[in-house]
């Protein structure tokens, strides 16, 4: 029987991963290899292809810092990072689901306590998110830390803003020990991922809707508990049944109450109309 040269080339490449030190690097990379093999057999992948891949992927690696992470972006519209949730976050039914992370988190957000507002000096709907941390019993999770961050009236992180050099719409809210905890900030906004590097130009080659639906990024990482990394999105929001990176799920769409001049949720008085968001996250126990 005549020998399969294409065949032979993944059959030596598997054997030489598979030397790895680490049993589960092993794994990892023989299985890519047999994957990527694959996918170029049934494309019938060509060199000027080959090329355009390995182009883009520098190209990825060069619009990437500290600030900006395309290539959390690209597992992002290519539904893996979702996917990768998915497989490691099976929670019990009464935990409130996770999501992805996105590409523009930022360590190191300064603590702030019961209803600070961490747009204080930008534009826009004053937004109160409010509520409770418990365990899957109902149970506080007392002073539980909740890392907030959120894009502002333009749809724009502070990532992706070179010249802020300070803390803007992120902060570490401390709950009180019985889990309540307040948010004050502003009504986030849908947007588009950014669509000037790689991954956008890559999008603009379908169809696929670069927009997100209007979110704020929760982020909880509790002692005794599975991390929680998850979005709350607005009822009635434009985009969620298309969101870019499928990050919408059900338990995450909360209605935003619109609210007179009055009392607010943070024992203060406002003077002009607000909101109020109610969600209770209730975290995953860590096996025992």
């Amino acid at each position: 029987m005549p020998v399969d040269p294409k065949k032979n080339i993944t059959d030596g490449a598997v054997r030489r991963w598979g030397t790895a030190y680490s049993p589960r690097t092993a794994e990892l990379m023989t299985k890519l290899v047999e994957h990527l093999h694959d996918f170029a057999r049934e494309a019938n992948l060509t060199p000027d292809e080959w090329m355009a891949a390995v182009e883009w992927l520098t190209r990825t690696g060069q619009i990437s810092n500290e600030k900006r992470q395309e290539f959390i972006l690209a597992s992002d519209v290519l539904g893996l990072s979702s996917l990768v949730v998915e497989l490691n976050h099976r929670f019990d039914e009464r935990a409130t689901p996770a999501t992805v992370l996105g590409p523009f988190h930022i360590d190191g957000s300064p603590a702030v306590d019961f209803g600070f507002d961490m747009s204080e000096g930008l534009p826009g709907v004053p937004l109160f998110i409010m509520g409770q941390v418990t365990d899957l019993d109902g149970r506080a999770v007392p002073n539980a830390v909740l890392d907030v961050w959120q894009a502002d009236v333009d749809g724009v992180y502070e990532a992706q803003l070179p010249e802020v050099d300070e803390a803007r719409l992120r902060a570490k809210y401390q709950a009180r020990p019985d889990g309540s905890y307040c948010v004050r900030t502003i009504l986030p906004l849908g947007y588009t991922i950014p669509m000037d590097g790689p991954v956008g130009d890559l999008v603009k080659q379908t169809d696929i809707s670069a927009y997100r639906p209007a979110h704020v990024h929760f982020l909880l990482d509790e002692p005794g508990f599975e991390k929680l990394v998850t979005h709350l999105f607005p009822a009635r929001t434009d985009y969620l049944d298309s969101d870019v990176v499928f990050g919408v799920k059900d338990a995450l769409i909360t209605p935003f109450v619109e609210h007179q001049p009055g009392p607010s949720p943070d024992g203060r008085t406002m003077n002009r109309t607000f909101l109020v968001a109610h969600y209770d996250f209730v975290l995953q126990p860590v096996p025992s």
